[in-house]
């Protein structure tokens, strides 16, 4: 079985320097998730809200590795009420089966979100972390 733990950060402002959303600023990447140790994860978006920008990509994984947990997707392509675990976000529902992963992150690399191309300027996705602890100091908890 795996542990849950979630985080509902605030939504996407990337129109105003340095917040969520601004790709290139001081809050890109954003960071969701602490991790401590080795864990092995499956983790999965559900979005709030539309999210608008452009141009805008949105991406999760750890430093070094920015799409190794959820690929590099256009923003506007994550809609509200949608599950959000590939480039190709579902509607409502899907299968664990289709959650890619389980992951394994090492050595405490934090989980992020990474804004690429253009500001996210409105909307807002939810996450949801399913995980194990593979190290003794295994540990997984919201950073917001």
């Amino acid at each position: 079985s795996f542990a849950v733990v979630t985080v509902t950060p605030s939504a996407f402002t990337g129109g105003t320097a340095n917040t969520r959303g601004d790709d290139g600023g001081t809050s890109d990447p954003f960071t969701l998730f602490t991790v401590t140790g080795d864990v092995l994860v499956r983790i999965f978006g559900v979005c709030t809200a539309l999210l608008a920008g452009a141009t805008a990509t949105l991406e999760v994984g750890v430093t070094g590795n920015t799409a190794a947990l959820i690929a590099l997707t256009t923003a506007t392509d994550i809609d509200a009420d949608e599950l959000w675990n590939d480039t190709t976000p579902g509607v409502g529902t899907d299968t664990l089966a289709n959650i890619t992963g389980p992951h394994i992150i090492v050595n405490g690399l934090d989980i992020i979100e990474t804004v690429a191309t253009a500001d996210i300027t409105s909307g807002n996705v939810r996450y949801v972390c399913l995980w194990r602890p593979l190290s003794r100091d295994g540990n997984i908890q919201p950073a917001v």
